[in-house]
């Protein structure tokens, strides 16, 4: 499936029927009076968070969007039945803005999240409506009130709670492939992936997290260099980033200390927030290292790098040092979980709330 994570589509509700301007007819009835019913409401397009979906392919192709109108009113007191609402499936964690403003209209965050996309116009009158004891014989009715049309961005940003950044060909797939239960195209050559990947890791029993795995990021992205940024904003929901960093690569005269340094340059340029976010250092493919110069190697680069935050040293090829690291990362997950939720309020259980009882 190919990944698509921007789209522009125009949806455009059901105008609302006419009303309806007729008279009774009946044998022996001269004056019968005003039957004429309402228009029926246009039809609303809603729009639904389904979390089977991971991608807006389907709106890169198919951009117009309309609902029924709804029926014009008859005589004899019909009204017109309202028109047929359509719904919209899109991804959790799309972001749906107006594509001449750019406001934000709404962030589809909630697996099954139900929205009302844009309003079907309400029927016109008919005549029947307009009676009285001064106008007995009405003529007037009303148009439908047209529904409501816009011109709308999709922006796909997923919902993960680790993000891995890093220099292509770092090892960040084959990291992801090792504790989770993604499986992305993995191989010896730079840019191997060339969409996101998600995967759930399971720490134990009713204890996961979800990890996203993002193109690799160069130095010169900000000018369009490599990927560029366009994938980065998938990092920006994450609670913790993942620096991955090749201690062993093939070439001797690439320095690690340099390309680390060059991504943290080019995510300061991307986003401040991103920039600041908890990110942690994780050295990877120790396997390629003898065991002799890995402590030394590991500390020249740790000085050089000026890092003060927590470091992981592993392989991800024979999953050396993997599952202490997924379960540091599962407690910094979790911990800033609880703080977001806030402190827990205990209720004294003589003045609790009992549910009403079912009649």
């Amino acid at each position: 499936m190919k990944f698509v994570d921007e789209a522009y589509i125009d949806v455009a509700a059901g105008d609302g029927g006419n009303g309806c301007v007729s008279f009774r007819h009946e044998k022996y009835k001269e004056f019968g009076g005003p039957n004429g019913g309402d228009g029926g409401r246009g039809g609303h397009v809603y729009v639904v968070a389904d979390p089977n979906l991971n991608t807006l392919v389907d709106y890169r192709y198919a951009r117009r969007y309309e609902a029924k109108r709804g029926e014009h009113g008859m005589g004899s007191d019909m009204f017109g039945a309202a028109g047929d609402d359509i719904t919209l499936k899109m991804p959790v964690g799309t972001i749906i803005s107006d594509a001449e403003t750019g406001q934000v209209l709404l962030e589809l965050l909630n697996p099954g999240e139900v929205v009302v996309l844009a309003k079907g116009g309400d029927g016109g009158f008919g005549n029947m409506r307009f009676k009285s004891a001064i106008n007995r014989a009405p003529r007037q009715k009303t148009p439908g009130w047209p529904g409501e049309r816009k011109n709308l961005k999709l922006e796909l940003k997923v919902l993960a709670d680790v993000g891995l950044l890093g220099m292509p060909n770092a090892g960040k797939s084959t990291l992801i492939a090792a504790v989770s239960n993604a499986r992305p195209k993995i191989a010896d050559y730079p840019f191997t992936t060339l969409h996101p990947n998600l995967g759930v890791v399971r720490v134990g029993p009713e204890q996961s997290f979800v990890i996203a795995d993002i193109p690799g990021l160069i130095e010169g992205a900000s000018e369009g260099a490599g990927l560029g940024h366009q994938f980065l904003r998938h990092l920006q929901r994450t609670r913790l980033l993942l620096h991955v960093v090749d201690l062993a690569p093939f070439d001797e005269a690439v320095d690690p200390v340099a390309q680390a340094k060059a991504i943290v340059a080019e995510l300061k340029k991307y986003d401040k927030a991103l920039y600041d976010k908890p990110r942690w250092l994780v050295l990877n493919k120790l396997d390629m290292v003898p065991p002799q110069e890995r402590a030394a190697r590991v500390a020249d680069f740790v000085k050089r790098f000026k890092w003060k935050g927590p470091v992981f040293e592993i392989s991800a090829l024979t999953r050396e040092g993997c599952e202490s690291l997924i379960r540091a990362v599962y407690d910094q997950v979790r911990t800033q979980q609880v703080a977001e939720a806030g402190p827990v309020v205990e209720v004294d259980p003589r003045f609790a709330v009992e549910p009403a009882a079912k009649p």
